[in-house]
């Protein structure tokens, strides 16, 4: 997305949260992490460009709105959520990335040293895919998920590894299969020396970037040879509707207890989570997903959709 558009973007979130949502400056500020004259000069560019009359009374005024109940409703530290109108599935999940780029890079140009827990999927990839290329070596980039699928192929969604390449940070993979073959399999795994290595750096991440993916037929995990049919099969039977790192999720938001659950390696995350968890996902087969693991509390920021948006509050 070009700078400037990036620049009317911010400027109309800012104008919003002052004209609309009543926010001080000094607030503006600290939601958008900005400095104060930022978000000053920002509201006062809103007001040059006619943003206040035509973009804040339009649909991204709707999405911001959506975003401020999703946040108070489900205990959000943030929330993006990017307008639908008869967009394409295609057209939504490249909104997804391009929103999805600005929140990584909120935290990716720090100058500070960071710790970066980060999951795995196709939303998180375009989203890395979108950012802009930083000279960060500082960063640590951490995978939360195993790096291998059954058939023994990399996982291609490892997407600590692509933000690594865009940052010039270090990678640390984790050393494992999503899926081991048996619970007494997945305990070698987890009780090795290299996997407790990456294990005690996610305990120090400084924010995490995670996936939601569905369960059902011919969902992500099962198109990319992660679960097999008849797993995806065991996990609805056991009322499974969600994933994060692989983790089964019912509907309420509590993990599945079940034998494919208890061999996936991943690294679970805390709920309520200890440092910030951003979730990213939309469109339609992920809406009762998205829903899933709001009411489990396992994020304190959700990058969606619109359509998403207002199934999680009418749920």
């Amino acid at each position: 997305m070009p700078k400037s558009n990036e620049k009317l973007d911010l400027a109309t979130r800012a104008a919003w949260l002052y004209y609309v949502a009543g926010n001080t400056q000094n607030e503006i500020a600290e939601k958008l992490q900005v400095s104060r004259p930022v978000a000053q000069r920002l509201v006062a560019f809103a007001v040059e460009k006619n943003l206040i009359r035509v973009r804040v009374d339009h649909q991204l005024a709707d999405c911001l709105s959506l975003a401020e109940q999703l946040s108070k409703r489900y205990g959000l530290t943030m929330c993006e959520v990017v307008p639908v109108d008869s967009d394409t599935p295609e057209e939504v999940d490249r909104k997804l990335a391009v929103a999805g780029a600005q929140v990584m890079e909120r935290y990716l140009t720090a100058e500070k040293p960071m710790v970066v827990a980060v999951g795995s999927g196709r939303t998180l990839k375009a989203a890395v895919d979108q950012i802009a290329q930083l000279e960060r070596p500082q960063h640590r980039l951490v995978s939360m998920v195993g790096a291998i699928a059954q058939d023994g192929s990399s996982n291609r969604y490892d997407v600590a590894l692509h933000i690594s390449e865009k940052t010039g940070g270090k990678h640390f993979l984790l050393p494992a299969p999503l899926l081991a073959d048996s619970e007494a399999e997945r305990a070698q795994w987890c009780n090795h020396r290299l996997y407790r290595i990456v294990e005690s750096l996610t305990g120090e991440a400084d924010v995490a970037f995670v996936g939601i993916g569905n369960i059902g037929p011919n969902c992500p995990l099962h198109e990319d040879g992660f679960i097999t049919a008849a797993e995806v099969k065991e996990l609805m039977q056991h009322e499974a509707i969600a994933e994060m790192l692989g983790l089964p999720i019912d509907a309420s938001g509590a993990h599945v207890e079940s034998s494919t659950g208890h061999r996936v390696t991943s690294v679970a995350l805390d709920s309520p989570p200890r440092r910030p968890t951003i979730g990213f996902a939309g469109g339609v087969r992920k809406q009762d997903a998205v829903i899933a693991v709001l009411k489990g509390g396992w994020l304190s920021g959700l990058v969606t959709d619109e359509l998403c948006a207002r199934a999680a509050l009418g749920a």
